[in-house]
C-alpha cells in the first residue's frame, strides 16, 4: 500500500509547483516545499478530516473565519523564510481550506455566479490563475463526483466568459492536480472511519 504521507506530500507538491508556474512566480529553494507539505500534512494528522457524509446525507458547505484559518497557516509556514513567506500564504490557506472543509454533495453554483453586468468573476484568467483550484471552490463536490471528461464538458457548457479562454487556459480553470488531491482526501476520510 502506497504511503498516505508520501502521496499527500506529492500531491501538495505538484499543486505549488503549477501554482508558482502559472503565475510566473520562481520556484522556492530545495526543502521548502517539502517543509509546508509536511507541516500541513502533520496538521491533518492532529486534527482530522471532516467526517465522511453517509450515502443518504447531503452536507452542508462549511468556511472558516480569518480569525481560525490565520494561525493554521502560520503552523504550515513555521520556519518558511520571511522572503518565501508572501509567496506561500495564500495557496497555503486554500490548502488548509481544501483540507478542514467539510464534506457537502449540492455545488455553491459559485463558478457560474454572474455580477450585474454578466460577468462571472471566477471565471476570470487572472483570477483562476491565484486559486489552486481554479474556478471550483475548494470544497466544490464535483471534484469528487465528476470524472475530467465530463467535468470539462459540464463547465464548458456553463462557461459565462470566452469559450477560447478556457480551451486555452484548462490546466488553471480545471486542474486536474487539484482533483487528485480532493480525491485523495475523500478516499483517506473513508479509510480512517
Amino acid at each position: 500500500m502506497t504511503d498516505p504521507a508520501a502521496t499527500f506530500a506529492l500531491l501538495v507538491g505538484a499543486i505549488l509547483e503549477r501554482t508558482f508556474r502559472q503565475n510566473s512566480r520562481p520556484w522556492p529553494p530545495d526543502g521548502l516545499v517539502a517543509g509546508v507539505a509536511a507541516r500541513l500534512w502533520a496538521l491533518v494528522a492532529e486534527r482530522g478530516l471532516p467526517r465522511p457524509l453517509a450515502p443518504a446525507e447531503r452536507g452542508a458547505p462549511g468556511g472558516m473565519t480569518e480569525a481560525e484559518l490565520a494561525p493554521l497557516v502560520e503552523r504550515v509556514l513555521a520556519d518558511t523564510p520571511g522572503v518565501w513567506r508572501d509567496e506561500f500564504v495564500a495557496p497555503v490557506g486554500q490548502l488548509v481550506k481544501a483540507c478542514f472543509y467539510p464534506e457537502f454533495k449540492t455545488c455553491r453554483d459559485s463558478f457560474r455566479a454572474c455580477e450585474a453586468d454578466g460577468t462571472c468573476r471566477r471565471q476570470e484568467l487572472a483570477r483562476a490563475r491565484g486559486r489552486i483550484s481554479g474556478v471550483h471552490c475548494v470544497d466544490c463536490p464535483h471534484w469528487v463526483a465528476l470524472t475530467p471528461e465530463p467535468h470539462a464538458r459540464y463547465l464548458a457548457k456553463e462557461w459565462r466568459s470566452a469559450a477560447t479562454e478556457f480551451a486555452a487556459n484548462h490546466g488553471v480553470f480545471l486542474p486536474e492536480d487539484f482533483r487528485a488531491f480532493r480525491i485523495f482526501l475523500h478516499q483517506l476520510a473513508r479509510n480512517r472511519q
